[in-house]
């Protein structure tokens, strides 16, 4: 005779009770933390879409690994770094851009985007392809903030503010399509350690902007490795623009990646060191894309130098778009075009600076 065993009834209730307790803790945790996002298209969840540039990602195959497999203007066959950062630590739903005018107050309580692809810190950065500022932005949040001050009362939108985690990822721009790109104005005015303690101040005062909105929690990106974009090897080394030819980095690009970000990281430590209740920290994301760059296979990778999108040198924006021949498996790309990287690669940028984004949050 099969034998069965008994049920315990308090059992039952103390697994119910834990499984209730655990919900509650993640729908307060929603309620009271959010994730607000800032800079250039590595972050950016389609605020492009809704201005007068042609910059934009919200057409095929962009976002075909996405919910529904629908492109939302993300740069990105998928998800980025927020996405990965709002559904695991903080919110219940994606960010979504601060502009879509179908955001309800659901959306503005849960995760914002107020990025901008093809922007930067450098004020002439911007202009190039017609986008949004830093500085609008951050307006952009204060009028969030207003938004939500009329909606929860004054306090209650300072608590939220307070304690939830803003995201900033901006400078590639700066250097790529500014700097190094075909304006000589900087380059004119600026050696490239002036050029990066100017850029620097520009990060001082957007964090001093942020801090007088009541942010409390930011997390700050560096650069990637800057001369391992395929866009910067076909613009910037010798005879790369043949695919099958050898399509190495450059290092002079990357020296410079590494020398802001240490820069970077000295200013937010003393930026930390003179605030009291509030946390700043440093997003690595040189580390995690070198490393998969130089351990392909480590990470499951195939290749390393050019995107997924078209021939994957020069391909992004509006040159990748319905026409173009994509490759069948994104995931064994670094790349997803010839600037930004797969949901893959972001998904490893996540993992290796959750330690860091979890300390931010908690």
């Amino acid at each position: 005779m099969t034998s069965y065993k008994r049920f315990s009834f308090p059992h039952v209730y103390y697994y119910v009770f834990v499984l209730l307790s655990l919900i509650a803790k993640a729908q307060a945790r929603s309620l009271n933390h959010s994730l607000y996002s800032f800079g250039d298209s590595f972050g950016d969840p389609g605020n492009n879409n809704y201005i007068s540039t042609t910059l934009k990602a919200n057409f095929p195959p962009y976002g075909r690994d996405f919910v529904n497999k629908k492109p939302t203007g993300r740069f990105c066959n998928g998800r980025q770094v927020p996405d990965f950062i709002a559904r695991n630590l903080i919110a219940a739903k994606y960010p979504r851009a601060y502009l879509d005018p179908k955001l309800s107050l659901a959306d503005l309580m849960s995760a914002v985007g107020f990025g901008s692809a093809g922007t930067g810190f450098d004020p002439l950065t911007p202009p190039i392809n017609n986008v949004i500022p830093i500085p609008t932005q951050l307006k952009n949040f204060r009028e969030y903030r207003r938004r939500l001050v009329a909606a929860i009362g004054e306090k209650n939108t300072q608590d939220k503010i307070r304690r939830s985690l803003i995201y900033v990822t901006a400078a590639t721009n700066d250097f790529i399509l500014n700097y190094f790109g075909n304006s000589t104005t900087r380059p004119n005015m600026f050696t490239i350690p002036q050029y990066e303690r100017f850029l620097l101040q520009r990060v001082r005062q957007f964090i001093q902007g942020l801090l007088y909105q009541g942010a409390r929690r930011i997390a700050f990106s560096g650069l990637p490795p800057l001369g391992c974009l395929p866009f910067s090897i076909t613009q910037y080394s010798n005879n790369a623009r043949n695919v099958l030819g050898p399509r190495n980095c450059v290092e002079y690009l990357n020296a410079v990646a590494r020398d802001f970000n240490l820069k970077l990281q000295n200013e937010l430590r003393t930026i930390q060191n003179s605030l009291n209740g509030s946390k700043i920290a440093y997003i690595d994301f040189y580390g995690p894309v070198n490393d998969a760059i130089y351990n392909p296979h480590r990470y499951g990778f195939d290749q390393v130098n050019r995107g997924c999108c078209g021939t994957g040198i020069f391909e992004q924006g509006p040159s990748c778009n319905s026409t173009t021949i994509t490759c069948p498996d994104a995931s064994r790309y670094v790349f997803w075009d010839a600037v930004h990287f797969t949901e893959k690669a972001y998904s490893i940028i996540f993992k290796a600076n959750l330690p860091i984004i979890d300390h931010i949050i908690n």
